[in-house]
């Protein structure tokens, strides 16, 4: 089961079965990592990563320190869908893949800075 990006009518295909959404704390500027799964259920949180700790985001309960990164399981059940936030910047955050990252736009040309983007669990027609 893919992961798809989509964003009003329009969907890609993001990644096979599991994606690390990569952005940047818009206020601590710190790197934040999660990587998703897709699975029957939904997107289930697979680990997230954070390289420090401050306003909105500090590490999980249980994190641990490995290589600088706090490193985590998040306690989440599995998600339909998740709501992208972003800060108005086209390319604020990163879908990785295969060890490749794209921005947004990479996978829905025309993608305004604006406009809602979610992950979901591509679905047959």
């Amino acid at each position: 089961m893919p992961i798809c990006l989509l964003a009003g009518t329009r969907s890609a295909v993001a990644a096979a079965e599991l994606v690390t959404l990569v952005w940047t704390h818009s206020v601590e500027k710190v790197e934040w990592r999660e990587t998703w799964a897709a699975t029957p259920a939904g997107l289930v949180a697979v680990e997230a990563r954070v390289k420090g700790s401050g306003a909105g985001m500090e590490p999980g309960p249980e994190a641990r320190l490995v290589d600088g990164w706090w490193v985590w399981r998040p306690d989440l059940p599995p998600q339909a869908t998740l709501s992208l936030a972003r800060s108005g910047v086209v390319a604020d955050w990163r879908l990785c893949s295969h060890h490749a990252c794209m921005a947004p736009v990479d996978l829905l040309p025309g993608l305004a800075a604006d406009e809602p983007v979610r992950l979901a669990v591509c679905r047959p027609e």
